[in-house]
């Protein structure tokens, strides 16, 4: 899994907080939760030992995650780019050419998506219909419900 992990310099930063928190803060409170849960006795039936322990795995778990991703981070600055074709980093704003609708999005890192707030992976099928792509040119798309047809109206470069 040698494979660089595009991110802006705001989802490197989210990544390395996530990491730092949970390294001092959710760990030490999880130990802190077995050696109490362990002072109750019988550790057979004791749910609050299991509970504890099964959170320490999923931290221990998301941990070595992020550790991999931060190791393997491509960190992409995207202020500044020349706006002549859609990129990593690039907001573009697309009309449907169907409803004549609208709509503005910013390809980011996967760990970055929110698509509710018009941030797509570049992984997402719409992201890699929009690579490469200009001002001007017609984009298909294939979503789940059949093919979308796009017009691309703008691209822009904003501060990520």
């Amino acid at each position: 899994m040698d494979e660089r992990v595009p991110m802006t310099p705001r989802g490197y930063a989210a990544l390395k907080e996530e990491l730092k928190h949970l390294k001092s803060v959710e760990r030490p409170a999880n130990v802190k939760d077995i050696e109490e849960a362990i002072a109750h006795g019988d550790l057979s039936e004791n749910a609050e030992y299991h509970a504890a322990k099964e959170k320490q795995a999923h931290i221990a778990g998301r941990i070595a995650m992020l550790d991999d991703k931060i190791a393997r981070a491509q960190v992409i600055e995207t202020a500044g780019q020349e706006p002549d074709k859609v990129r990593f980093g690039a907001t573009v704003v697309l009309s449907d050419i169907e409803t004549e609708d609208e709509v503005a999005y910013t390809i980011v890192g996967e760990d970055e998506a929110d698509a509710k707030h018009g941030q797509i992976s570049v992984t997402s099928p719409v992201a890699r219909a929009l690579m490469s792509k200009e001002v001007g040119d017609d984009v298909s798309v294939k979503v789940p419900k059949g093919v979308r047809e796009f017009e691309v109206l703008e691209i822009r470069f904003d501060e990520l």
